[in-house]
């Protein structure tokens, strides 16, 4: 996205937000600090496989490799923050990537899997949308064995058991379907994980959740599709990245690196190795 069609989007649009820190010099580092430095740090969301996780000690997922390349292109060492998600992405953007937290808070140079809409982006002074990298979305997974002709889409649920993780998107939408009538057999789960645990196990006959996430739990007898979700007002969205306001240069520099491992394939490839279907973004 250039910087011309940023101004355009937002053009008569005040931003909400107001910068909180006087001293906005004393936030984040410059990329020519990072290059100096030699290391760059990103921060991504804890548990939330296949995107980034830790096992062993180590940081591993989709966001973690899209981190590294972009690391690499930038001729630095990755770091690997991973953090808890906030009740709200405003709360996440202030504690990670422009203020920190009120306590012992510090941000980090750049952050992964921010979804990017563009009237969201346009309250924003402190914060630099950009490196859009993928578009997610929801979709269901059903046992082959309940549904051998075809996948069931959300009106079923009126009558067979679905999962989905508690208070998420597909959480609301299901429970809104035809007024109400799937309310009692929509069954909540800590996770989308746990949900497709459950669909496994056959406690549920699908699963409405997030792509990458059904295809990341995928077993033998499982399949996903992504039916028209009629009343749902956003049923995907794209994934980029958010780097602080005070640090264009770095954003454009991570947004450059983002670019060309989408035109080469290597973004696709990462996705691939996960066993995640791919949708690249509308850049």
């Amino acid at each position: 996205m250039s910087p011309q069609s940023a101004r355009a989007a937002c053009e008569g649009m005040a931003p909400e937000q107001k910068m909180q820190n006087t001293f906005a010099q004393d936030i984040g580092r410059r990329l020519d600090r990072i290059r100096e430095d030699g290391w760059i740090e990103f921060a991504l969301y804890d548990d939330f496989r296949p995107w980034s996780w830790s096992e062993n000690g180590h940081a591993k997922g989709i966001d973690v490799e899209i981190g590294e390349l972009i690391a690499q292109d930038l001729g630095v060492e990755p770091r690997m923050r991973l953090v808890s998600s906030s009740e709200t992405l405003d709360a996440d953007l202030l504690n990670y990537v422009y203020r920190g937290a009120v306590v012992g808070g510090r941000v980090s140079d750049v952050m992964l899997h921010v979804p990017y809409d563009v009237s969201y982006a346009c309250r924003f002074d402190q914060v630099v949308f950009t490196g859009q990298y993928a578009v997610e979305r929801l979709a269901i997974a059903y046992g082959t064995a309940d549904y051998p002709e075809k996948g069931p889409t959300p009106p079923v649920f009126r009558f067979d058991p679905v999962g989905v993780e508690n208070d998420s998107i597909s959480d609301f939408f299901l429970t809104s379907v035809a007024h109400g009538a799937t309310a009692d057999k929509v069954h909540r789960y800590k996770s989308t994980a746990d949900a497709m645990q459950g669909l496994a196990a056959h406690e549920v006959m699908a699963v409405m959740g997030p792509r990458a996430e059904l295809d990341a739990n995928l077993t033998p007898g499982i399949a996903v599709h992504e039916p028209p979700l009629l009343g749902l007002a956003k049923s995907k969205w794209t994934l980029g990245v958010a780097v602080s306001g005070q640090h264009r240069p770095l954003a454009y520099a991570v947004d450059d690196a983002i670019a060309a491992a989408l035109e080469d394939g290597r973004i696709a490839a990462i996705f691939a190795k996960y066993g995640v279907d791919y949708k690249p973004p509308e850049r």
